[in-house]
């Protein structure tokens, strides 16, 4: 790995079961400093396709996203840190971008376009893109959230944009990403109803609707084709299962 950056860089990544996709991942971070693995009990080759590229592998229980994201941050060497998932490279321009705001950073955290790769298509419009992601952060400054789905990092101060994309190719079937969606929205629901929020009736119906309204018409998700149509509609019937999940809950509930 190369150290060409005034502010050395660690790449960091949690997986589980991560082997089909994590070559390219880890070939697209080569440029950083140091890339640190969180494995948490992959039965595949996860494990040694991260030790053959270099990485630094930890085995570590499940926290829930946030708190493992956190969690690998803090095993890095380096302040300054590239969060990335298994199904995520680096463009060639966003490398180039990040190479080129390190030397002298300007700002402690930064975010980038993610471009969404669906039914064998980025899509470049809609909710899958730009899907601003940030990822790029000095940890001295930013954390990621405790959120158990849905997390995010959380900066203090102003955020850099940075051009280039993170290409987002989960190749998974339409199947596994119901699937996926599917648990996302139980946490989800389950996050909510554990701080306290109610759903109504009216969530359930207007919540889909008008994320379809702005995905498909406002953000232009009908330039994206049957894939773009696709992925809106999956994200309106997440939606609508989250409250789905609350109101059943709550109709239990005394």
């Amino acid at each position: 790995m190369t150290t060409n950056h005034r502010a050395p860089l660690s790449a960091v990544l949690i997986t589980r079961n991560a082997a089909a996709q994590l070559d390219a991942c880890l070939a697209s971070v080569a440029f950083c400093d140091e890339v640190v693995v969180v494995d948490c009990a992959s039965e595949d080759a996860t494990a040694a396709i991260a030790e053959r590229h270099g990485a630094r592998v930890i085995q570590s229980a499940w926290r829930g996203f946030g708190p493992q994201k956190q969690f690998a941050v803090e095993q890095a060497k380096h302040d300054w840190v590239l969060c990335i998932d298994a199904d995520e490279r680096v463009s060639d321009r966003l490398r180039e971008s990040i190479r080129a705001a390190l030397p002298a950073p300007t700002f402690q955290a930064w975010r980038f376009a993610r471009c969404n790769k669906f039914m064998g298509r980025y899509l470049k419009h809609g909710e899958g893109y730009p899907d601003w992601s940030l990822r790029l952060f000095d940890r001295r400054a930013a954390r990621w959230s405790d959120d158990a789905v849905h997390e995010k990092v959380i900066a203090g101060g102003a955020i850099g944009t940075l051009e280039g994309d993170l290409l987002h190719d989960s190749a998974e079937s339409l199947e596994s990403y119901f699937a996926k969606q599917n648990r996302y929205s139980s946490l989800a629901a389950d996050a909510a109803l554990a701080l306290g929020k109610r759903a109504s009736v009216g969530q359930l119906l207007l919540s889909p609707a008008l994320r379809f309204i702005k995905f498909y018409f406002f953000r232009l998700g009908l330039l994206d084709g049957l894939p773009g149509l696709v992925h809106i509609l999956v994200g309106c019937g997440a939606s609508f299962a989250k409250y789905a999940k609350m109101l059943a809950f709550q109709r239990k509930s005394p």
